[in-house]
């Protein structure tokens, strides 16, 4: 891939006609914005909704809310989703919790805190009217859930209970043991599931958008095919949301479920539809190490663990001693150490560059990590070295006692057992950090519609709350926050402003997204080679986790940059393909995807070797301050990087989107 092009800044406001850089926010104190942006928005009429059909992919938490919301305001809805059912969502494997500024603990938090905390946490690299917004509905979102029956925690008073999590110094948490995305998903399934039986939401699981429809300019469908007859099948809307997730899984072993997956995102990039800041990925620090080249996903453990658990590892290199052997004046206690004033809960990208840097110092703990990939190349694990740290809870069991400590944590220390067949009761948990959330994703502006009119996306499939780091538990916030209360106000601005008709079925863009749909296919079943896709996957993984995991360096860019085509070439010619179009076929449905995967990889490290800075999870080796943090660029970096698709292997155009703090001002982060 040559250099970009000239950037440039036109974005089209749909209501004007006019080139908006931003997207719709309006002017103001930042803390009236929400609530002049729903007075000024147009209505559609009760009775008119049921004329609209919205179409929704995805039921997650952004997913089925949205869903489950637009159905009840009495819009038709058709919703889609690859699982067999729509709380197998990915939503349902987050553990910890959700944050909300409700200052239940009186111990200093407000909406003005909460949006602070979440600007800086994400090294001042997001928009500040979206996070004052989500700061703002973040107190909705557990009215809405309690009224559905979710059982969060509650302490002795009976007022529902929190805890803390990285990046803030107070406890806005709110959760269920260790199960909090399943109970919330749980929830706006049972809303979806009304809906469903009313017969306002036509539900289609086991269906999988392939491509969006793009008639005259807006998006008016999808064409996707049924994962079990293998029949493929245009569904036209006046509106497209997307809820599909992030694109973690490119790296290949992450924390994601492993059919989460960048298709739907990409297939609409490709329409035109930017992509924005794509190399923001995040790297938690939370996981447990992989053991081997047979694994293909690792497991995440809550970062609600670090409240109670302390991470160390021994104080001097090639220590192999059982941690029990190991004496407390032997042993490094580093993030307390550096960061004193948060401690073990500092944010997801200081924790995780943290335990990398012990790790390369020789300090790592466990087993030798595990090298070799495809064709020799290294993957995750690397070898030759130790990689894991201690999360050690004998301080929080001598404290609290055992069964505390099982009332907050217990499935989380039995799924940990489970699978390391050691007992983090009597042995300190073994950590090391992966690849977790997607921080990039669709460029959508204030209402979360995206450059393309009438294509919404939602939750982790935009980019517009988070910056260059998530704070951990405001995911299922962002997801719950789009889907119940944003974009049923914001969608319907754009159904009222837009003249109302029905899609042509007819329409030569129609039958050419079919055709392309089914070439795609074809070609992926024709090749005949002599390489599976997941081998293709697991190279492709490995180069990006060195070169663009969590640091990167020009060289290492470059050489990446270099490799990708090559590899992406090498996949349509040696990928080989079992079976047929006409079935189930779920080795069609990984080389799909994983086709998806080469492209995308290319445009995150240009991402990342175009912004020669650091900050949050992109750290790049050049840039760091003198005691090795990451060093923002802010005069020339302050800016959303949004991606123009042109065609696969030929330059994408950069759009810049700048970003403006009136509020909270950027400084260098320090959490000491």
């Amino acid at each position: 891939m040559s250099s970009p092009s000239s950037p440039s800044t036109s974005y089209q406001d749909y209501r004007t006609g006019e080139p908006a850089v931003d997207t719709k926010a309006p002017d103001g104190p930042v803390a009236e914005r929400w609530n002049r942006r729903r007075f000024e928005a147009k209505l559609v009429n009760p009775a008119n909704r049921r004329k609209h059909t919205v179409i929704v992919v995805g039921t997650g938490l952004a997913g089925g809310s949205a869903g489950a919301t637009l159905a009840e305001a009495g819009y038709r809805v058709v919703q889609f989703c690859y699982q067999d059912s729509p709380r197998r969502a990915h939503s349902v494997a987050a553990q910890g919790g959700i944050n909300a500024a409700k200052n239940y603990r009186n111990d200093g938090d407000s909406v003005q805190r909460l949006f602070y905390d979440t600007v800086k946490g994400g090294d001042f690299r997001s928009r500040e009217s979206n996070v004052h917004r989500l700061a703002e509905i973040s107190t909705e979102i557990i009215d809405q859930c309690v009224a559905q029956g979710v059982p969060f925690a509650r302490e002795y008073g009976g007022l529902l209970d929190t805890r803390s999590f990285g990046g803030v110094q107070v406890s806005r948490t709110f959760y269920a043991r260790g199960q909090t995305g399943q109970q919330l998903l749980l929830g706006a399934y049972q809303a979806l599931s009304r809906q469903i039986a009313t017969g306002a939401v036509e539900m289609h699981p086991r269906t999988e958008m392939l491509d969006l429809i793009v008639i005259d300019g807006r998006a008016r469908g999808i064409v996707a095919r049924d994962l079990l007859t293998g029949r493929i099948e245009s569904h036209f809307a006046d509106a497209v949301v997307l809820a599909t997730g992030g694109y973690g899984n490119v790296f290949h072993l992450s924390t994601n479920a492993k059919n989460s997956n960048a298709t739907a995102v990409w297939r609409a990039h490709r329409r035109g539809a930017h992509f924005a800041n794509p190399c923001f990925t995040q790297i938690h620090p939370t996981c447990i190490p992989r053991s081997g080249d047979h694994q293909s996903k690792l497991t995440l453990m809550s970062e609600s663990l670090r409240n109670d658990g302390r991470v160390w590892v021994p104080a001097e290199p090639g220590d192999d001693r059982a941690p029990q052997d190991i004496p407390e004046d032997e042993r490094d206690y580093y993030l307390e150490r550096l960061y004193p004033s948060f401690g073990n809960l500092v944010p997801r990208d200081i924790a995780s560059r943290a335990a990398k840097n012990v790790c390369d110092e020789g300090r790592g703990v466990g087993p030798v990590g595990h090298g070799g990939g495809a064709e020799g190349s290294s993957v995750e694990g690397g070898g030759g070295r130790r990689e894991g740290v201690y999360l050690d809870f004998a301080d929080a069991l001598a404290r609290m006692g055992r069964k505390a400590v099982e009332e907050k944590y217990g499935n989380l220390f039995e799924m940990y057992a489970r699978i390391t067949a050691e007992d983090p009761y009597t042995r300190p948990m073994r950590i090391y950090p992966a690849i977790h959330y997607t921080m990039g994703g669709l460029w959508v502006d204030y209402d979360l519609m995206t450059t393309v009119p009438g294509l919404f996306a939602v939750g982790e499939a935009n980019f517009s709350d988070h910056g260059a780091n998530r704070l951990g538990a405001s995911a299922l916030m962002q997801g719950l926050a789009d889907g119940y209360f944003v974009l049923p106000a914001t969608l319907g601005d754009y159904l009222a402003r837009t003249p109302h008709q029905p899609a042509d079925p007819d329409h030569p863009a129609v039958h050419e997204a079919v055709r392309a749909v089914s070439d795609r296919l074809d070609a992926l079943l024709s090749a005949d080679g002599d390489r599976s896709s997941e081998s293709f996957h697991r190279e492709l993984g490995a180069l990006l986790w060195d070169e663009c995991g969590m640091s990167r360096t020009e060289e290492g860019l470059r050489k990446a940059l270099e490799r990708i085509p090559e590899l992406r070439a090498e996949f349509w010619r040696r990928v080989r393909v079992p079976g047929s179009g006409a079935a189930l076929n779920q080795s069609l449905e990984q080389a799909n995807r994983v086709a998806d995967h080469l492209e995308l990889a290319e445009l995150m490290c240009l991402d990342a070797l175009h912004r020669a800075e650091s900050c949050g999870g992109h750290f790049r080796e050049e840039h760091r301050t003198a005691d090795g943090e990451a060093a923002r660029e802010d005069e020339e970096f302050c800016y959303a990087a949004a991606w123009e698709f042109t065609g696969t292997g030929t330059a994408p155009v950069l759009h810049k989107e700048a970003l403006h703090f009136d509020h909270v001002h950027p400084t260098q982060r320090s959490y000491t």
